[in-house]
């Protein structure tokens, strides 16, 4: 897969737009010490082609460069179907497509408009880019979107029927089946939605604030509140914060991470109040809610069930 990123990357950086896919490409390459590898193997293909030209990192970042002679570019055109065929390129990773994680995995791609997204365990994205609009679709699963300025192009992010529109900022939307979390961690968003069906839910577009986190169930009143970007963010840091959580709902929050599942069986169990930092770890949070409040785990399988 990061092979075929770092072909379309190159494709890319070979093609007319070359100057708007430098810094794109930069930070791609500074994001992973895999990315450069890939990289380089991506030009060591394009020299095997006729007439093929190879960059490296110590030509990107120069501060100037001199136009490739038109009949050069002409040929590496001409190189692309071969690429193409050798299995090389895969032009629709960096201009529209599907980016996914499963449970328990975290990823990060940069778009070909140097926008970023982190998905978080269990999440689908599919990115549709055009000359008039940048629009994304979560699928289910959570991720966060850094936004690169671009007034002309809007930056839409679908899930369900909510849109959350956004130009040159950073907020994190969360999906669970048609339920949708939306916060704020900087600039501004407008949180719209596509269809009729607006009982408990405001009519007009709502923007939201740095440290706001809207709460949009399929079927309830949606609700803004304060969040901190801390706990917003922990996910990124291998960890999930809880204040006052139902212990039954922290448990369907740990076990999207993967690993054994926790259940609960006993509702009063359940009802319990959580809070505090854990890690995304299944196994480590049932053994520390244990300890808390004075439960056992007992482990059925690979099921670890939380009793009195």
């Amino acid at each position: 897969m990061i092979d075929a990123q770092a072909a379309a990357w190159l494709a890319r950086l070979h093609g007319p737009a070359e100057d708007e896919v430098r810094p794109a490409l930069a930070a791609w390459l500074a994001e992973d010490g895999a990315h450069a590898a890939a990289f380089e193997r991506a030009n060591e293909a394009w020299a095997i082609l006729p007439r093929a030209a190879r960059y490296d990192e110590e030509e990107l970042n120069a501060r100037s460069s001199s136009r490739r002679p038109r009949g050069l570019r002409l040929a590496l055109a001409a190189c692309l179907p071969l690429m193409l065929g050798l299995g090389v390129l895969w032009w629709s990773l960096v201009s529209a497509g599907a980016y996914a994680t499963r449970p328990g995995e975290q990823k990060v791609a940069t778009l070909r408009d140097g926008s970023r997204i982190a998905l978080n365990t269990d999440t689908q994205v599919d990115v549709q880019f055009d000359d008039g609009r940048r629009r994304i679709e979560l699928d289910r699963g959570e991720a966060m979107f850094e936004v690169a300025h671009d007034a002309a192009r809007p930056f839409v992010v679908v899930a369900g029927d909510t849109r959350v529109q956004a130009i040159g900022t950073v907020f994190i939307v969360r999906r669970t089946g048609e339920d949708v979390v939306v916060t704020l961690i900087k600039g501004k968003v407008v949180v719209s939605h596509d269809s009729q069906r607006v009982q408990g839910r405001s009519p007009q577009p709502v923007m939201l604030r740095p440290g706001e986190r809207l709460t949009d169930p399929h079927d309830g009143l949606t609700r803004i509140e304060p969040e901190s970007v801390e706990a917003a963010t922990a996910w990124r840091r291998g960890q999930t914060i809880f204040r006052d959580t139902p212990l039954g709902s922290a448990v369907s929050d740990l076990n999207r991470y993967g690993g054994p599942p926790i259940v609960i069986d006993d509702p009063r169990v359940a009802a319990l109040k959580v809070s505090g930092v854990f890690a995304t770890n299944a196994a480590d949070f049932a053994e520390a809610i244990a300890a808390l409040h004075g439960l056992r785990v007992e482990k059925e399988g690979e099921t670890l069930h939380i009793v009195r």
